[in-house]
């Protein structure tokens, strides 16, 4: 059988670039059980509620994902929100911790994939905006989208 190449996204967190201001990102894998990885391959996850953090350890865990439960799972069966240990570097866990000291900023899951073959997830350390922040983003976008249109119009008339 062939290896798995590329990207195959499960899930992404859309709402997070929303809410908050991306200061850096790190890809990090996940350790998971057979009903997990089988449900991930059927495309069912939701990052919607989910944080990470660093223990007193300095190891990192990823909170309130949903993964739901493999239909054809038996008594081996994971619960859906438990919480997940993530596979990073101690240069990468020390410079979380070196960051994500100041006050104000969290660790998100961007997005949750498979990488060639291997279940990955992508965390961030963000810095949540305020309502004014939310505000001028959505100014912003639609500014460019209408720039964007004029544009195409503009283009059409030569």
């Amino acid at each position: 059988m062939p290896r798995e190449k590329g990207q195959k996204y499960i899930a992404q967190n859309k709402k997070a670039r929303h809410d908050y201001h991306i200061e850096d990102t790190w890809e990090a894998g996940m350790v998971l059980t057979g009903t997990e990885v089988k449900s991930l391959r059927q495309g069912r996850a939701s990052l919607v509620d989910g944080y990470a953090a660093v223990d007193a350890h300095g190891e990192v865990y990823l909170y309130n994902v949903h993964i739901p439960e493999y239909s054809q799972g038996t008594w081996t069966n994971h619960t859906a929100r438990r919480t997940r240990k993530l596979l990073l570097n101690r240069r990468e866990i020390a410079k979380i911790l070196k960051e994500g000291n100041e006050p104000g900023l969290t660790l998100i899951p961007l997005s949750l994939y498979f990488k060639d073959g291997k279940a990955k997830v992508e965390i961030a350390l963000a810095r949540g905006k305020k309502a004014y922040d939310k505000r001028q983003t959505i100014a912003k976008r639609d500014a460019d989208r209408e720039m964007a249109r004029t544009l195409r119009a503009r283009n059409r008339g030569r």
